[in-house]
């Protein structure tokens, strides 16, 4: 399965330097690592851009079990379904680093997508990006092996713009929220990273580090 990756016009509009000039419609937050930006079922009233650092969501069931959906970083939105009439949060966010993010009033993103056709189109290119995305993630778990759903998460984990990018070095992720990422259990994990390490596909330098050879997986029947 191939991992995708963001159209050039996708990244053409500055979205960090207009966020940037709106004025009393944005707070710049610092969130330590582990600490919680919001709960599943709160009220959702704000939009978040990561400026830098990991963001982990995830629900609980009745019975508190925890299924992670997504684990973003710089340049991604989260709670942007307040946009689109929710008036609950959907998941939880919570900090994988320290962050740094953008908190934006859903009124006022709302008035900034009537106002401005390159924010609005921004919007919507993300949003069918983020519904791909996802799609693709519940095909992947429907009919991927586990060692497939584990490249996957890594490569989008390392957003490799490229061939030319043979090296991404990305935040240390525990193996737990691999496992939740990908449906799958911490000890199956290790093994599977063990073998990518062994194989050369990724590497431990107090970081981790991503090879985009890691692509190769996909090749296997």
């Amino acid at each position: 399965m191939a991992v995708s990756q963001s159209p050039r016009k996708f990244r053409e509009f500055d979205i960090q330097g207009y966020l940037n000039h709106l004025r009393g419609r944005q707070k710049k937050l610092a969130i330590c690592k582990k600490g919680v930006v919001f709960a599943q079922g709160s009220p959702a009233r704000h939009v978040f851009y990561i400026l830098s650092g990991r963001i982990k969501l995830f629900v609980l069931s009745n019975h508190n079990k925890e299924a992670a959906v997504g684990l973003l970083g710089p340049g991604d939105l989260f709670g942007e379904w307040c946009v689109s009439g929710h008036v609950r949060q959907l998941a939880n966010a919570q900090a994988v680093t320290d962050c740094s993010v953008l908190k934006l009033d859903r009124n006022k993103v709302l008035a900034a997508i009537h106002s401005n056709p390159a924010f609005a189109d921004f919007m919507v290119n993300y949003l069918l990006r983020h519904n791909r995305e996802m799609q693709e993630s519940v095909v992947d778990l429907m009919s991927s092996s586990t060692e497939k759903r584990l490249a996957r998460a890594l490569l989008l984990l390392a957003r490799f713009g490229g061939v030319d990018d043979p090296l991404v070095t990305v935040p240390r992720i525990s193996q737990g929220t691999l496992a939740s990422l990908i449906g799958s259990t911490r000890t199956q994990v290790n093994f599977l990273m063990n073998k990518f390490r062994q194989l050369g596909f990724i590497e431990y330098n107090g970081v981790m580090e991503v090879r985009n050879s890691l692509l190769n997986v996909f090749l296997q029947d």
